[in-house]
């Protein structure tokens, strides 16, 4: 969508967590779309609430509990809220699986449920929006992406794989839906992003911020907005956001 047209339709946020998810679920919500905000049953509390500081803001918000990496569940949501709210204009993959392990530890549960959370799951998400999208020619699909998508840190070897693994998803994805008129995005995001867990991990968090050194979930949030008003004739696959002194 460009222009100052208003969006209409829904945004599906799959993981909108209380940092980066909330951001983006509320910038959707501010530009006029039904937000349909996602996480695991166990947390379907926390969703909720989201939802709710989003309606009692004047938007539209409705929170499920889902697990994303079971094909059926997500396949139903998708039929459910374009029988039920309306056609998805926007679908934004947001999980996160972030393990920390040396190679020699890293066990094949922890590395087959890091990739079944960053990976499939953002498989089953893309393939689902692009069934309900391409038929109408329109929509956006974007990935959240990570340093590591680009590059396999030490201790991240599952981590890695997984999100190599979706930024090739999300390339391939795009190369099959941009002619049937999808835009289909994913986002870098090499940095520390502001929130509880940051806080409770880095002491001087605060001083950080305050120098503009963490990242702001609503100034990323903006750039994703911003990608699905783009105009098709300059749509951007890739974008790379992080603070001004991180290294890169």
């Amino acid at each position: 969508m460009a222009g100052d047209e208003r969006a209409l339709g829904v945004c599906l946020v799959v993981g909108a967590g209380d940092g980066l998810g909330a951001a983006i679920a509320r910038g959707f919500a501010r530009e006029g779309l039904t937000v349909c905000v996602t996480r695991r049953p166990r947390h379907l509390e926390k969703v909720e609430a989201l939802a709710r500081s989003i309606r009692e803001s004047g938007d539209a918000a409705l929170a499920y509990g889902l697990d994303a990496r079971v094909e059926a569940e997500v396949a139903a949501l998708v039929e459910r809220i374009e029988r039920e709210v309306g056609p998805l204009e926007v679908v934004v993959f947001n999980i996160g699986a972030n393990v920390r392990f040396p190679v020699v530890d890293t066990t094949t549960q922890v590395f087959s449920k890091v990739w079944e959370m960053a990976c499939l799951a953002g498989f089953l998400t893309g393939r689902e929006a692009a069934r309900a999208m391409g038929p109408r020619g329109r929509g956006t699909i974007l990935f959240t992406g990570a340093t590591a998508s680009l590059r396999g840190g030490a201790g991240f070897s599952a981590f890695a794989s997984a999100k190599h693994g979706l930024r090739a998803l999300a390339q391939s994805l795009a190369r099959e839906m941009g002619p049937k008129g999808v835009h289909v995005g994913h986002v870098v995001i090499d940095g520390m992003i502001d929130g509880d867990f940051i806080r409770s991990m880095v002491p001087d968090a605060e001083q950080r911020l305050a120098r503009d050194e963490i990242l702001r979930p609503d100034e990323i949030a903006r750039n994703y907005v911003w990608l699905h008003r783009q105009g098709r004739s300059a749509w951007t696959f890739e974008l790379d956001l992080r603070p001004w002194t991180e290294k890169w």
